[in-house]
């Protein structure tokens, strides 16, 4: 004889019903119930089975289920009504959809008095189930809710919950149990403390039920608790993972990354907690790719306990410690996984028998328990966290090892993200500081002083300062500031100001220079466009040129702020400049203003970042600024300390600034010689006695020979080649006298290298030899030639 088989497929009566009706299949539960057979059946229509309707058939929302009372029509003649359930199913070789009927062929036998489905009931539910009466006492509990409560059925029958567990909580849940009865209604209680008496820490979801008579009575409530502790481990630990991703990595900042990697362990998974970190093998270079060797280097960078002050600490942070295995520190570091070790197994006591004072703390807080966890990001080795417990009782378990181990990836990506960034800002700090002016020249023109500040978070951007000298004494000053930040921008900003300055040396007036810049702004975005697309290149700039001999100061600016200016004795006023388009626009006009000041006047140039603030408008930090500046001091540079201590926030600025100041000299007429010249070459002889007159009139014998010869070659070629007007001019301070030739022709000159029988064309080169320096600028009404001769210092 053949085994029984308890899923015996006949149990239930199956056929399948195509979509146009026509009976597919037919099993011998089908036979069983109706008499025919699969060869009676199978391709006819289904409806000739059917005797009449359906009876209350129900279908779902989406169609594809029904169930119902259908009279079907045996082998034999007779009908059967039978309860149908149809499912419509999708063939797996994508063909047209089915309709699977079913109907079972026992479920309607009534059970025996001795079958164990009917007697067990809920008292052999896997739930811990209790059953009270209307008075709330225990009536009946099953082995597993004796097993929560610690006590067998006959020691609880007759208590009430709140008697049995003793606790308020208990008392809290009698008052939902009493709400079940009054209402008739269920009602879920989800319950965090111990309720038995073992004291274990889990969490249970008691569902209650109410139970009633035959004619609706409530007589009693049925309680059915499941124990939710997985679950709900699960959710904090999902929590936990989280808040690692919200809370870890808020700043670039490696310690404050390290911090907030300790905040989060304590008290969530440990109550106490260092964060170890290797140094870099140089300043700013890149961390290990490999494991480290023994023993291990540290630095503390962070730790955090439930106890304030962190006692159990024993090295301070910032200090360097060495570990060698085994340690909580070396192993997970030279094996490259996680370590766990406890008092109870032995292994805590291996890591602590060579560190007595680790040993001291341990035995007097009684750590019983430690995890350390090796930082790893993109391949490199960082550093290591530990993790103990002694206020917590149980030991740290595999699942607590992976939590760790999650919530220490996530903080080692942002610790390597705030290094490398790191590394990227001290690079381009470097940059920086190799294309900013590393000193202010000194000119006869003004006094000046500056100071540069990249962003607190944001990192180095692209503003930049310069002080240039001119020809005639005449000093030209220059911030700018390029937009973005990083590397880019600050290359961009040293193209700028190699530009600013290559245009400066051809005495090119404001808005001329502005243009020329323009247009090379212009250009740098092109070239860093890609696919016909423009790049993003843009940039502010202002410029301005001042004479000590006029005292007269020409600027424009290019969507810059506009300077402030502090004449002597008077209040800071804001230049009124045209603003002009920022650079890189292209084909727009530049204005220049032209303002006279007086000999000690502060002109402030400066980028937005000092002005700019999310705490107050410009208006309001134009005020600060202007407050700043209108408290004199001899000293320039503790200006620009007032300034920036009065405008930026403690923690630093948003945005990098520059600011420049210069207090104007004016050269006194005493210094400036002039003299007209005549068209007649026969002259020449009589003004070059007039500068030798002059230079002993100043005191200059020394340059009398250089100067007399420059003077006689820069007239001749006046005269010779030139237009009148002509003027010479000689303009002196401690170290320089100038010698300037003007006329009204544009032709400018040019060395050349004269042959050997050639009379002429010798003279400019030996106004190169004899001068520091020579040149030639344009102005409105023709041209200047000058050149510098350096005096002796005397002292």
């Amino acid at each position: 004889m053949s085994p029984v088989n308890p899923f015996d497929d006949a149990a239930t009566a199956r056929a399948v019903v195509d979509a146009e009706g026509t009976l597919l299949g037919w099993n011998a539960g089908a036979e069983r119930l109706l008499g025919w057979t699969a060869d009676d059946t199978v391709g006819r229509p289904a409806a000739e089975f059917v005797v009449g309707g359906a009876t209350g058939a129900v279908f779902d929302t989406e169609g594809s289920r029904w169930h119902g009372l259908v009279t079907l029509r045996h082998q034999d003649g007779g009908s059967v009504p039978v309860r149908l359930l149809a499912h419509r199913t999708e063939p797996a070789d994508g063909g047209p959809a089915e309709w699977v009927v079913v109907s079972p062929l026992e479920g309607d036998r009534p059970g025996s008095d001795d079958d164990p489905l009917e007697r067990a009931g809920l008292l052999q539910s896997p739930c811990a189930v209790a059953i009270c009466d209307d008075r709330l006492r225990l009536r009946r509990i099953n082995d597993v809710m004796a097993d929560v409560l610690g006590l067998p059925e006959e020691q609880v029958r007759g208590l009430r919950l709140a008697e049995v567990s003793g606790s308020p909580r208990g008392t809290d849940i009698e008052r939902h149990l009493r709400r079940v009865l009054a209402t008739g209604q269920g009602h879920d209680v989800r319950t965090y403390v111990p309720i038995g008496l073992d004291g274990r820490p889990n969490v249970w979801l008691a569902r209650m039920s109410p139970i009633t008579d035959t004619a609706g009575e409530v007589r009693g409530v049925c309680v059915a608790a499941h124990d939710f502790s997985e679950q709900d481990q699960a959710r904090e630990r999902l929590q936990l993972v989280n808040e690692a991703s919200v809370r870890i990595g808020t700043t670039l900042d490696v310690t404050r990354t390290a911090e907030e990697l300790a905040e989060l362990f304590v008290p969530a998974l440990a109550d106490f907690v260092s964060v170890d970190l290797l140094d870099p093998q140089d300043p700013g270079g890149e961390p290990f790719t490999g494991p480290p060797t023994a023993p291990v280097v540290l630095r503390r960078t962070a730790h955090l306990s439930v106890n304030p002050g962190t006692p159990e600490a024993v090295v301070e942070i910032g200090h360097v410690d060495r570990y060698p295995p085994p340690s909580a520190q070396a192993d997970p570091l030279l094996t490259g996984h996680s370590v766990v070790a406890t008092t109870e197994a032995g292994d805590l006591a291996r890591w602590l028998s060579r560190d007595p004072r680790r040993l001291d703390r341990v035995k007097e807080y009684g750590i019983h328990s430690a995890m350390a966890v090796p930082i790893r990001a993109r391949g490199q080795t960082l550093g290591v966290a530990v993790l103990c417990r002694f206020r917590r009782q149980e030991a740290f378990t595999p699942d607590d090892a992976l939590l760790a181990e999650e919530v220490t990836a996530r903080a080692a990506v942002c610790i390597d993200n705030a290094r490398r960034y790191s590394r990227e800002r001290e690079t381009a700090l470097a940059l920086q500081r190799s294309l900013l002016p590393r000193s202010l020249p000194a000119t006869a023109a003004v006094h000046a002083a500056s100071r540069y500040l990249p962003a607190a978070r944001a990192g180095v951007g692209g503003d930049w300062f310069d002080v240039i000298p001119l020809s005639g004494m005449r000093v030209a000053l220059v911030v700018g500031d390029v937009v973005g930040h990083g590397i880019q921008a600050s290359a961009t900003m040293g193209r700028l100001r190699t530009a600013v300055r290559t245009l400066a040396d051809i005495d090119l007036a404001p808005d001329e220079l502005l243009t020329h810049l323009d247009d090379l702004v212009v250009r740098l975005s092109a070239e860093a466009g890609h696919e016909g697309s423009p790049g993003e290149v843009g940039a502010t700039c202002l410029y301005a040129v001042y004479d000590p001999v006029s005292r007269r100061c020409a600027m424009a600016r290019a969507g810059h702020p506009p300077p402030v200016v502090v004449p002597p004795g008077g209040a800071p006023r804001q230049v009124e400049l045209p603003a002009g388009p920022p650079l890189g626009l292209g084909g727009l006009p530049f204005e220049s203003t032209e303002l006279e000041l007086r000999e000690g006047s502060v002109l402030s140039f400066y980028t937005d970042g000092l002005i700019e603030s999310r705490e107050r408008d410009v208006d309001a930090s134009h005020r600060l600024l202007c407050e700043a500046l209108s408290t004199y001091s001899d000293s320039l540079d503790e200006t620009c300390d007032r300034v920036l201590h009065r405008l930026l926030p403690t923690g630093g600025a948003p945005d990098d600034v520059a600011l420049l100041l210069a207090r104007t000299r004016g050269l006194p007429s005493s210094q400036v010689a002039t003299w007209h010249i005549p068209a007649d070459p026969s002259l020449v002889a009589p003004i070059r006695k007039q500068v030798v007159e002059q230079l002993e009139t100043w005191g200059l014998q020394e340059a009398t020979f250089t100067a007399e010869l420059v003077v006689s070659e820069l007239v001749t070629n006046a005269i010779r080649y030139g237009a009148h007007p002509i003027r010479l001019r000689l303009i002196h301070d401690t170290a320089t006298l100038i010698c300037e030739v003007s006329d009204t022709s544009h032709t400018a000159p040019h060395l050349r290298r004269a042959k050997t029988w050639d009379e002429g064309g010798r003279g400019l080169l030996l106004v190169a030899q004899l001068t520091q320096r020579w040149g030639s600028r344009h102005t409105a009404d023709g041209k200047t030639i000058w050149s510098e001769i350096a005096l002796l210092d005397e002292t």
